[in-house]
């Protein structure tokens, strides 16, 4: 019998693997793909960012630690990695899914995004609890525990790996988006309704830009969909893999 393809989940600037424990839940009730989720370099068990990166070192590390040909889900950053993968290395990825992913921003996101790179330059503690506040405001529905488990991981970075891999995520988007148009497997671009930084308009972006790709937007969510509303992100998730499956073997 031949095994089905995995799914491979990669984590956002300053996360870990430990992000995606809601999602993982929720996509074994309803999958019986295996599940795996990486860290991404200078994150989690991988040794610390010492110098300048690129989305493409990022995106051939974490080539190198695939388990073969997978259905990729990235979120935020990793999904700018997904993207690039999904474009330089196909033979990799069976389906590409962005969730929370930013596209092609404008003048003033640029800028938004890049005076949180300094700010987290200036004040390290001080941007986690600014992000903390964006990603889980009071009405967002996410347990005490939860946020917290958030927060121990970004204050456990290296600052100066969080700072190069923030410098990746802040200005990648304008590298990769130019080959999107390239990109031949089937693709989704999902994010939160309420998502200030990947925004439903960038979603649109995305997904315009993406040959056979789709767009959903999560009515009432927010940046940290995966872990905010991870039963319904698992079911779209799931939907979209086994469609684009039988289509593939149709």
């Amino acid at each position: 019998m031949v095994q089905p393809l995995p799914i491979v989940l990669l984590h956002g600037v300053g996360l870990d693997h430990t992000m995606w424990e809601p999602l993982r839940t929720e996509l074994a009730r309803c999958t019986d793909r295996p599940v795996v989720a990486l860290d991404l370099p200078g994150h989690g068990a991988q040794p610390p960012l010492t110098g300048p990166a690129t989305l493409t070192e990022l995106a051939e590390d974490v080539a190198a630690r695939l388990p073969g040909r997978a259905h990729l889900v990235g979120f935020s950053l990793g999904a700018l990695i997904a993207q690039h993968l999904a474009r330089y290395r196909p033979e990799l990825v069976a389906t590409l899914t962005s969730v929370s992913s930013v596209c092609r921003r404008t003048p003033e996101e640029a800028t938004s995004v890049h005076r949180r790179l300094e700010g987290a330059r200036a004040n390290f503690p001080s941007s986690v609890e600014a992000s903390i506040g964006r990603w889980y405001p009071a009405d967002s529905g996410v347990d005490a525990d939860t946020v917290a488990d958030t927060r121990s991981t970004l204050l456990a970075n290296s600052v100066e790996s969080y700072l190069h891999a923030y410098k990746v995520f802040a200005t990648a988007d304008a590298e990769i988006s130019p080959e999107l148009g390239s990109i031949e497997v089937p693709s989704l671009a999902v994010t939160g309704e309420l998502d200030p930084g990947s925004t439903p308009e960038m979603t649109g972006r995305l997904a315009s830009a993406t040959p056979d790709a789709q767009a959903v937007v999560v009515p009432g969510a927010r940046h940290m969909l995966p872990v905010e509303q991870p039963g319904e992100l698992a079911r779209i998730i799931h939907h979209f893999i086994e469609e684009s499956s039988r289509e593939d073997h149709a």
